[in-house]
């Protein structure tokens, strides 16, 4: 194997062996400075790759690898303490679509708007390198490097510093479970995949091999360590082919408790997981891999159906009428019950001291949106009523609450599938296979637009002149309102699961027509969702929120449909 140094035009400079060392490792005296070029031929070819642990790809996952050199920026957050996940509020953002310029620069002049709006923690969609100009991010390939679209490792730096600065934690979504489709390299390198097996996005990343761990592991101390990162969004780990007696996820959880202790920080680890398995969450002395918390899509599809009545494919089961009271008071509704999507009992429950922060909770995520055939958001069906009601149920919960970049304003803009794969058999192929997977759900395929399509990337960015026009203000006000209540009332960020109770009306009927009463401590969350007013016995307590107008003599509340109120002593307060 040979490194070699490039100029600024292409041409090799120099060119040396290197030297092999222990375990199958390859090692170079070659001394870089910030910007060179380099890459590696290996074995006889003349081919260049890049490095694995590339930093930067400024010509894209195909060109050489440029020095960059981490240490060089000058950090303005050494008084940064961090942020703990329990009590926070989550906004998920895409970089390329989050702002018309789809840089890390431009979102770092955007977060006023989240400080404002009562998010602590930013978090955002995957920026490691892939090939292309646009793309979701879990196509990326070398996962060392930040997007040069994006503005490259620099831009990121400074958009963790400001964030810091506004007093808002970063959280990096993460893909350890595969690779994309072009650019990936680390199979010529080494033992990187496993053969045969297999999961949705092609061969299983080879956990078997010391190495192949480290890689993963050194990568998450890459983003808490060198770029100050707060926490990582774990993608899909149920694809992580494990059989080691110390799981990877508990390595990862591990490593980044001891840097949180080493740093004097909170350091989060958030796994996306469709096994609802508790292991996760649960402490290391309990047996569990001691990961800070996991994404609840069981949550998500109940409040789905309650708000919108759909019940095909996966939320078939929470039609049932106990679907949000289960979801509220004990996290999984599958927790070892039949899923007629999967055709088995799926699911663990959650143990009752594990604290209800522990699940992250949403009406609304990028998978949720983008996976839909239209890459519809709730405003394309709901009413402005019922996107109220949405708010309420999200930010009223008990689980950490995320917000999917501009649903605090009813954005009507949709979030598509994107990509732009230069390649025009791997751009037909995702195309055609988008539709394929639509048709066997039964969706029009005339609907799926074309993810190569560049309007179908233009269509997807937000528009920000909405958030300023009557209806959308009204809504983003109830945002702030709803994530300043929460703020302020302690059972509303109370950890105790068995604090929620949750009573239903109408449990038999339509799911999108119950009424629902959300006690948490001494506070009241009534929603109702029917065609007809709702009475509701309140016994004197104070209005502290309300989506609408409503009557009431003290004692007895009306709630009107399609709206929800929020009620409770004040001396509750603090």
């Amino acid at each position: 194997m040979r490194v070699r140094r490039l100029s600024g035009d292409g041409a090799t400079t120099e060119e040396r062996e290197l030297f092999a060392g222990e375990a199958g490792w390859w090692r170079s005296d070659l001394a870089l400075a910030a910007g060179e070029r380099y890459g590696f031929v290996i074995d006889d070819g003349d081919q260049l790759r890049p490095d694995p642990r590339s930093r930067r790809q400024p010509e894209g996952v195909h060109g050489p690898s440029a020095e960059f050199d981490v240490d060089a920026f000058e950090w303005t957050d050494l008084s940064w303490t961090g942020r703990q996940l329990a009590g926070g509020l989550i906004y998920e953002l895409h970089l390329g679509t989050f702002t018309p310029e789809g840089t890390l620069d431009a979102a770092a002049k955007r977060l006023e708007h989240l400080t404002d709006l009562g998010v602590t923690h930013v978090e955002l969609l995957p920026v490691n390198a892939f090939n292309g100009r646009w793309n979701w991010g879990y196509d990326g390939v070398l996962w060392y490097a930040v997007h040069e679209g994006y503005g490259g490792p620099l831009a990121y730096q400074r958009f963790v510093d400001a964030a810091h600065a506004h007093g808002i934690a970063v959280i990096q979504d993460v893909v350890y479970n595969h690779l994309g489709p072009s650019g990936n390299y680390l199979p010529e390198y080494g033992p990187y995949l496993r053969e045969g097996s297999r999961n949705t996005w092609g061969d299983s990343v080879n956990l078997d091999e010391p190495a192949v761990r480290a890689f993963i592991v050194e990568n998450a101390l890459m983003w808490l360590r060198d770029f100050h990162v707060d926490g990582l969004r774990l993608d899909a780990v149920h694809a992580l082919h494990d059989e080691q007696p110390v799981h990877i996820l508990r390595e990862l959880a591990e490593t980044a408790d001891a840097l949180s202790a080493q740093q004097n920080r909170p350091l989060s680890l958030i796994a996306e997981s469709d096994m609802n398995d508790p292991t996760l969450i649960l402490p290391r002395e309990a047996g569990g891999y001691g990961l800070t918390a996991q994404w609840s899509d069981d949550w998500h599809h109940a409040v789905h159906v309650a708000l919108t009545g759909e019940t095909a494919g996966y939320y078939a089961d929470f039609a049932a009428g106990d679907a949000v009271a289960k979801v509220s008071e004990r996290g999984f509704f599958h927790d070892g019950t039949y899923s007629s999507f999967r055709e088995r009992p799926h699911g663990s429950p959650i143990p009752p001291e594990v604290p209800a922060w522990r699940l992250v909770t949403f009406a609304q995520d990028h998978d949720q949106i983008g996976n839909r055939a239209a890459g519809d958001r709730l405003s394309a069906t709901l009413s402005a009523d019922r996107l109220a009601v949405a708010a309420v149920l999200t930010l009223t919960a008990p689980g950490t609450p995320m917000l999917f970049m501009g649903e605090e304003w009813g954005a009507s803009t949709p979030w598509q599938f994107f990509t732009s794969h230069p390649e025009p058999e791997l751009g037909r192929a995702t195309a055609e296979g988008r539709i394929a997977e639509f048709a066997k759900m039964g969706w029009d395929p005339d609907t799926v637009p074309d993810p190569q399509d560049p309007a179908t990337f233009e269509r997807s960015h937000l528009d920000w002149s909405e958030a300023g026009s009557p209806d959308h203000a009204r809504l983003l006000a109830l945002y702030r309102d709803l994530a300043a209540l929460r703020r302020k009332r302690p059972e509303l960020t109370d950890p105790d699961s068995t604090a929620t109770t949750v009573s239903v009306r109408g449990a038999d009927g339509a799911p999108e027509a119950r009424v629902y009463r959300i006690d948490r401590g001494g506070l009241g969350v009534l929603v109702n969702l029917s065609p007809d007013p709702a009475e509701f016995e309140i016994g004197g307590a104070d209005v502290l929120l309300a989506t609408t107008a409503v009557d009431g003599s003290g004692a007895v509340l009306v709630i009107p449909p399609d709206a929800a109120v929020v009620v409770g002593s004040p001396a509750a307060a603090v």
